[in-house]
């Protein structure tokens, strides 16, 4: 390329940094998830409703008790099936000689069918009193109950006590059942039995409330005078003894084809019929016992609708229960694998500390740090690394700061530092900038926000004593742990970010060397070509471009830096949504390393795969969890609910105990590990849930700057600041520094700044090469290259 294309090509790269790039926000994502959340609540309450909130109970569980002065007396001394539309109410009683079989509390998939086989065996019809949502659950099953000549009533919306209930409630669980029936069968019924009733002397006031209100709805209400007594499971002896009438007067028969086990039921109904037909008992319907004309006529149209509507609702909403079941026990299935991994890896990473890599790594280091706008904390970056135990030179590139960076490191005068001037083109290209600036081959990465310990390069560099060691990651912990959001960040990184780290370094699939603290052989970086502007995760892409390229990436733990964390919620969410989505960018450009092979291949196959299932899916299904356990106070068993999330809880605790005194922290930051649960893991995978909608919209994002707070002290330095030595091995004396950089450097001495024209950089080949704009091209431009 000539240097004119060169030129003019830089100058279009530095516009891309800073001119108008397409960022559109995100918002239709937001609304789909808002729509997501309201519906999942509507499918749980609908849930929670319809099978917590009542349920199917023993029929002594709510009988009556109460006063009984407003009961009329000729309902309490009248027959079964109650009129009460009338003034007075009227009652009707079966015929002499006839029993009306009636079952409550169905259907049921398992007992209704084994009932009706043996009505159809005896031919005999009976009245089926359903449930509403077991109506919805099963409407086949109710089509087959009309199809064999039988009758179906209602037994309410979710068996609830109708006594029991405001009138608005009462109202809706009539409303709703008969819905249901309406859309399973295209009819309704004028055939009421309320929930926990039994005959006219058990009604008290509240009960005759419902009925009264009942038959102002048109329903018929119908009690019983024979009581199998069968929701007791006595025995089949028994149930056959309690249904059978004494004398010959009609009866209206209850027993159950729903609500637990009813094979005591079926065994006694196959020996009653004939039993009771042998003594001139004939059986019928309630309809056809007590003589009503059109118990059930069909549904309007309208009805008919919205009841297919009621039980396609109630269909879903099932279904998002049970997917809700199966994600929240994949949820905990991928937590405890992810705890045992780590753990376990953790143990045997210790067992490998104190393992010589080789010979000790003694041979200069170059450090470069990239700065943008680093003003804050610039001074502390640079002289702690100058106060490194291990020979270093620094090469801090500025890349078009506006706040004085580059004047202020130049102020400072100090030994083996040298400045480097650019027009703003992004991290990436100061990256480079400094690589191919860079005297040694041994390079340490380091933000500008960050200090080092004083033996930190030199614990970061014995690992290249393997010349399969292609980088090095390194221990970054938090410096501003203050407040909450500090010492939850540094839970963050203690547990979370070291301990997986001790298992990519197992695994050899280390993804990332932090751009806090990474080492990395000049020769590897030019062989993957530089750090690609290609994602915002540049040292993710980075390290899986070493890995792919067959270099080793390992973790030294002993190597540690202090960097500032974000201190607002606002700032945090734009530190994390860069570093996501870079990751996920990251991934997918490296997705064909899940099948190669070597060292390729296992960052493909467990690196990748690592980050996928606890990086992405298990952050996408922590709502679940939160979801679920909401829906399980509410209504399920609360002290059941408060246990899991107390277990889950301590599993956290433990790893996180393990993982501080791994890295020898005081424990005393983890007491804010409950309230983490609350805030900040809600944060966390609210930034996966936007990184991944951006991702997959394929929108560019805008590389953002995290804000400094100046919250950076230097640490104790050693007695002597070693010189560097040159790359032939001679080691100058202190005193001849200046001549030793006069040497290496070609004329800049310490302190001194090179300026290099907007869009150009030494090159990484020689000569000059074009700093390219990290936004210059859409890496997911092609609707084809999109993540999937």
């Amino acid at each position: 390329m000539s240097r004119r294309r060169a030129v003019r090509k830089g100058r279009r790269a530095g516009r891309g940094r800073r001119g108008v790039v397409r960022n559109v926000p995100l918002r239709t994502h937001w609304l789909l998830l808002t729509v997501m959340v309201l519906t999942l609540a509507g499918a749980l309450l609908i849930q929670g409703y319809t099978r917590h909130m009542f349920g199917i109970g023993d029929d002594a569980a709510g009988a009556g008790g109460g006063s009984a002065g407003r009961v009329p007396a000729a309902v309490v001394h009248g027959g079964p099936v109650i009129d009460s539309a009338t003034t007075p109410a009227r009652t009707a009683r079966p015929r002499a000689h006839t029993l009306a079989l009636t079952f409550d509390d169905g259907p049921d998939p398992r007992w209704t069918p084994q009932i009706l086989a043996v009505l159809r065996r005896h031919h005999v019809h009976a009245t089926f009193f359903v449930v509403g949502t077991e109506v919805a659950a099963h409407p086949a099953l109710v089509r087959q109950i009309l199809a064999d000549g039988n009758e179906i009533g209602v037994h309410t919306f979710t068996h609830a006590n109708l006594g029991r209930l405001p009138g608005w409630q009462r109202s809706l669980e009539l409303r709703e059942a008969q819905l249901a029936l309406a859309g399973a069968t295209g009819k309704t019924s004028s055939l009421l039995r309320p929930p926990y009733s039994s005959g006219n002397d058990a009604l008290d006031d509240r009960d005759w409330d419902a009925v009264e209100a009942a038959g102002g709805d048109g329903y018929l209400t119908v009690l019983t005078t024979q009581d199998s007594e069968d929701w007791q499971r006595p025995g089949v002896a028994a149930i056959v003894a309690n249904a059978t009438p004494h004398g010959s007067a009609g009866q209206i028969l209850l027993m159950h084809d729903g609500g637990g086990d009813r094979s005591q039921t079926v065994a006694a109904l196959d020996r009653l019929l004939p039993q009771l037909a042998a003594r001139g008992f004939t059986f019928a319907t309630v309809g056809d016992a007590v003589g009503i004309p059109q118990a059930m006529r069909p549904a309007s149209a309208g009805d008919h609708r919205l009841g297919l509507a009621l039980i396609g609702t109630l269909t879903a909403s099932a279904w998002v229960l049970r997917i809700l079941g199966w994600l929240l026990l994949a949820a905990g299935v991928l937590a405890v694998l992810r705890a045992a991994a780590v753990v376990a890896a953790a143990r045997r990473h210790v067992r490998r500390r104190g393992r010589a890599w080789g010979p000790p790594v003694t041979e200069p280091v170059t450090v470069i740090v990239p700065a943008y706008n680093e003003s804050a904390g610039i001074e502390a970056a640079v002289r702690s690394l100058l106060a490194s135990d291990h020979p270093v030179e620094v090469v801090v590139v500025d890349d078009g700061s506006t706040d004085g960076t580059a004047d202020l490191v130049e102020s400072l005068r100090l030994p083996y530092v040298r400045v480097i001037r650019q027009a703003n083109a992004g991290k990436p290209a100061a990256l480079n900038t400094g690589i191919a600036a860079a005297s040694f081959d041994l390079l340490v990465m380091v933000d500008g926000d960050t200090v080092f310990e004083p033996d930190a390069v030199r614990a970061l560099v014995q690992p290249f004593a393997d010349p399969r060691v292609g980088a090095v990651s390194g221990n970054a912990k938090v410096v501003n742990r203050g407040g909450l959001l500090g010492r939850w960040q540094h839970i963050e990184y203690v547990v979370g970010f070291n301990l997986d780290r001790r298992l990519f370094d197992l695994g050899q699939c280390m993804p990332t060397v932090p751009g806090a603290v990474g080492a990395f052989r000049k020769d590897a970086l030019l062989r993957v070509g530089g750090v690609s502007d290609e994602t915002l995760a540049e040292d993710t892409d980075l390290t899986m471009a070493l890995c792919r390229d067959g270099w080793r990436v390992v973790y030294e733990e002993d190597a540690v830096a202090w960097t500032e964390a974000p201190a607002s919620l606002g700032a945090l969410w734009r530190q994390r949504y860069r570093w996501c989505y870079g990751t996920l960018q990251a991934m997918w450009k490296h997705r064909r390393a899940v099948v190669s092979g070597g060292a390729a291949g296992k960052l493909g196959r467990r690196g990748l795969l690592y980050l996928l299932l606890f990086q992405v899916l298990l952050p996408l299904l922590a709502p679940v969890v939160d979801v679920f356990a909401v829906y399980g106070l509410v209504f399920l068993d609360p002290l059941r609910i408060v246990g899991l999330w107390l277990a889950f809880l301590a599993l956290q605790a433990a790893m996180g105990a393990y993982a501080f005194r791994l890295d020898g922290e005081r424990p005393g930051a983890l007491w804010t590990l409950p309230l983490q649960q609350f805030v900040y893991r809600q944060l966390m995978y609210l930034v996966v849930v936007q990184s991944v909608a951006t991702a997959l919209a394929g929108n560019r994002l805008r590389w953002q700057r995290m804000e400094r707070y100046g919250s950076l002290t230097v640490p104790s330095a050693p007695a002597e600041v070693p010189a560097p030595a040159p790359s032939d091995g001679h080691v100058p004396q202190r005193e001849l520094a200046e001549d030793w950089l006069q040497e290496v450097h070609g004329g800049v001495g310490a302190g001194e700044v090179t300026y290099l024209r907007s869009g150009q950089t030494p090159g990484l080949y020689g000569d000059h090469y074009e700093a390219p704009s990290p936004y210059g091209h859409d890496p997911y431009g092609d609707v084809t290259d999109r993540p999937r």
